[in-house]
């Protein structure tokens, strides 16, 4: 069934083109991602969809079967209910049949009317109740409310008391407990940590309707969705699957795009050439050749496809003004609180240089008071921690709160870095894609990817040698993100960063802190190896006691250990065959492109080296192919 349809549809804003013939379908079952630059118009899109904001042509059709559900990004809700009696205002139908259940029930018990009406009605109340959930509304309200990182203590709270955050979690809780089969959701885990994105990521994957989501969270977008739209050049692009599977046909579409346009192009220079030729010889029959000719380059111009140039992108680059000592952070029986709060306790860990480390835990746990107490902007309860020699502290404040609001962005670069000259203050702000009359825009008017661009300008300035960064792609698209990752991967400093980006983490990480029960644990490796890990503790854990709670022996543990990794090895193999066998066909295309060129064409001896080139490269595909078939049969019946 058809939800929703996009027909053709244009933006403008003033003069400037936002996007032009966006066209797209979405059925009961999609699970759709929709990325884009910031600024490419994904939440002017939800709105027109779902406000009716004014298009400038084409058509918006909403099926009479679509039940919408909408998270905003920012949320204005007021209420003056509880967290709990908030939330439960979903159920408002339910909660009516209730209490009608129960003044019911008190007749019955008085005996006051009908007896026998009063216990049919009750009967059918009793069933609808039943058929809306009404058995088990209540512990689906408290596993939301606790899977978005709430606790039990948090559920009396007033609505109207809560950060814009925690609102933004309780009005995500109520949309997901909705009756609404087409949802659309705004940057959903921009609030969220990790333990709490994994919930939604389980609660999306058992949804039954249908989504479209505004993310940058890639890890995210691949676990959930099945489909990707892109705005990208004011145009929207479909394309089946997750992010993953995006990434790869959008590189294969755009070489053979690439390909495709060199070759028409040296299509129509060859026949132009043909043309002139035989406007030279001037005979009647080449003025007819000619005319031909002109009519087959006219139809290749008119289908030819360019390939767009990519987006203008911020180019930061970090260095390091000195080497500092090898052991750049220790912390000896760390503990602090607030209060009777106790954040962590008799925390122990040391840094080295060079480690890029990467701090999880839930929110409000004490992860950002660890950095501030590095930074010796709190002091410890307990213990110290101690910054070695010759550290130089670059910090990212994921609450923007480090920029002067009143400033221009020129201002708040030329007063932060004094010595440098106003030009260099332009070209700076230039790679950070501040430029012109931009630069004289005040801080308070910017947008919070604009807000974290400068801040990762200023902290790239610094040229410090450890960088404490506080969830610093929250406010960035993914272009952003990826550039960010590419130059802190060449960063010859140290990292001790806070994120819930885990594709972010998974790139970066060579270590893992996991704060957890007042305490620090520490991993070696990226993200994937320590999930990996974790999943393999369970599986042993699992594995070792039966349905009785009898061990399985240490044989079968072996056994199963060695079917695991040679289950690894073939996926492994897997991987290889597929990018050995895209390698063999952009190769094949090579050769085929070269058999095509005139000057080719006319040489035997070159034309028999390339086809037997081409016999050659196109046999060990077959081969491979082969190979990868008999591999993926076996995975799937292992």
């Amino acid at each position: 069934m058809n939800l929703l349809g996009v027909s053709k549809v244009n933006k403008y804003f003033g003069e400037r083109l936002l996007f032009e013939n966006v066209s797209f379908s979405i059925e009961e079952h999609d699970k759709v991602g929709l990325i884009g630059a910031n600024g490419s118009g994904k939440t002017t899109l939800f709105k027109m969809i779902l406000e009716g904001e004014s298009s400038d042509g084409g058509e918006i059709f909403l099926s009479g079967q679509a039940k919408i559900g909408y998270l905003e990004q920012h949320i204005n809700k007021n209420s003056d209910k509880t967290v709990y009696d908030e939330l439960l205002t979903v159920f408002n139908s339910v909660l009516e049949i209730e209490q009608q259940m129960t003044e019911l029930t008190g007749r019955i018990d008085a005996e006051i009317g009908d007896a026998t009406k009063n216990a049919e009605m009750l009967h059918v109340l009793s069933e609808r109740f039943e058929a809306l959930g009404g058995y088990t509304y209540k512990s689906m309200a408290k596993s939301a409310l606790m899977g978005m990182g709430f606790l039990e203590n948090d559920f009396q709270k007033p609505f109207s008391t809560l950060s814009g955050g925690e609102k933004m979690r309780v009005c995500l809780c109520e949309l997901l407990l909705s009756d609404a089969n087409l949802l659309f959701l705004d940057e959903p885990t921009n609030h969220l940590d990790i333990q709490s994105v994994e919930w939604l990521e389980s609660f999306l994957q058992g949804y039954k309707g249908a989504f479209i989501i505004v993310s940058h969270d890639r890890y995210f977008l691949d676990k959930v969705t099945n489909k990707t739209f892109e705005i990208e050049h004011a145009h929207l692009t479909c394309y089946n699957g997750n992010y993953s599977a995006f990434q790869k046909q959008k590189t294969e579409n755009e070489k053979y795009i690439a390909n495709k346009y060199e070759q028409t192009i040296r299509e129509i220079k060859r026949i132009e050439g043909i043309i002139q030729q035989q406007k030279q010889w001037n005979r009647e029959k080449n003025i007819k050749t000619a005319e031909s000719k002109q009519k087959m380059v006219d139809r290749l111009k008119a289908d030819l496809v360019i390939p767009q140039g990519e987006l203008e992108q911020m180019r930061p680059c970090f260095r390091i003004n000195r080497v500092g000592g090898n052991d750049v952070v220790i912390a000896n029986d760390l503990s602090k609180a607030f209060g009777e709060r106790i954040l962590f306790r008799n925390v122990n860990f040391l840094i080295r240089r060079k480690e890029h480390v990467f701090l999880l835990g839930k929110n409000g746990c004490g992860k950002t008071t660890l950095l501030k107490l590095i930074m010796q902007k709190f002091s410890a309860n307990s213990g110290r921690v101690h910054v070695g020699a010759n550290i130089d502290i670059g910090y990212f404040d994921q609450t923007q709160n480090m920029l002067d609001g009143e400033k221009t962005i020129f201002d708040e670069l030329r007063d932060s870095f004094p010595t440098h000259t106003n030009t260099e203050i332009r070209n700076a702000l230039a790679g950070f894609l501040f430029s012109a009359e931009d630069v004289f825009k005040k801080i308070n008017t910017l947008s919070g990817g604009e807000r974290a661009r400068l801040m990762l300008l200023k902290l790239m300035l610094q040229s410090a040698n450890l960088l404490l960064l506080d969830e610093p792609t929250n406010h960035l698209d993914i272009p952003s993100r990826e550039i960010l990752e590419e130059a802190l991967a060449e960063y010859d400093g140290t990292i001790f960063a806070i994120s819930h980006d885990r594709y972010f983490i998974d790139k970066l990480a060579n270590r893992i802190f996991t704060m957890d029960n007042q305490t620090i644990s520490s991993f070696d490796g990226n993200y994937s190896e320590y999930i990996e890990k974790n999943i393999h503790e369970k599986q042993i854990e699992a594995e070792s006691i039966n349905q009785k709670g009898i061990s399985f022996g240490r044989e079968e543990y072996l056994q199963k250990k060695q079917m695991n990794a040679e289950r690894r090895k073939e996926k492994n193999r897997l991987v290889k065959l597929e990018q050995e066998i895209e390698r063999l066909e952009a190769e094949i295309e090579e050769v085929k492109a070269e058999l095509l060129r005139p000057d080719i064409a006319s040489d035997y001896l070159k034309c028999a080296e390339l086809t037997a080139q081409l016999d050659e490269r196109n046999k060990i595909v077959e081969s491979h192919i082969s190979e990868w078939e008999l591999l993926q049969e076996h995975i799937a019946n292992s």
